[in-house]
């Protein structure tokens, strides 16, 4: 379980990265590291601590909670077996919620431009 947590706290790290739009480059020098450490907690292969956690979170404009929101429905076997199931817990958390009210205020136009993003995303390969 403690891979799948490091994972999961990665993804986490990246998703909010990217939301801000800042590079691995950008978010190591707020924090005092090399980017390359980013991406060894992008991807999960090194552990993150709590103080690093603490100051990722300051840097990243986030409550530290925010890294593992979603982390108690994390069951990797069973959602890769059973996608609609993915599906129905996500419509649950609080993160989706928020998404669906800030789409909901944007204008025609911006909620095409973040669909169109998010589709990309979807498709890019895992780092």
């Amino acid at each position: 379980m403690g891979a799948d947590i490091d994972l999961h706290l990665g993804k986490r790290l990246r998703r909010r990265r990217r939301l801000l739009g800042l590079t691995q480059q950008q978010v190591a020098e707020v924090v005092g590291i090399r980017f390359q450490q980013i991406q060894k907690y992008e991807c999960g292969a090194n552990r993150i601590s709590a103080a690093r956690l603490w100051q990722l979170a300051q840097a990243l404009d986030v409550p530290v909670s925010y890294f593992y929101d979603g982390l108690e429905d994390y069951q990797p076997r069973r959602d890769r077996e059973q996608p609609e199931a993915r599906g129905k817990d996500m419509l649950a958390r609080k993160e989706t919620r928020d998404l669906i009210h800030a789409y909901a205020q944007l204008g025609e136009r911006p909620r095409q431009r973040l669909l169109d993003m998010a589709k990309q995303l979807n498709t890019e390969p895992p780092l």
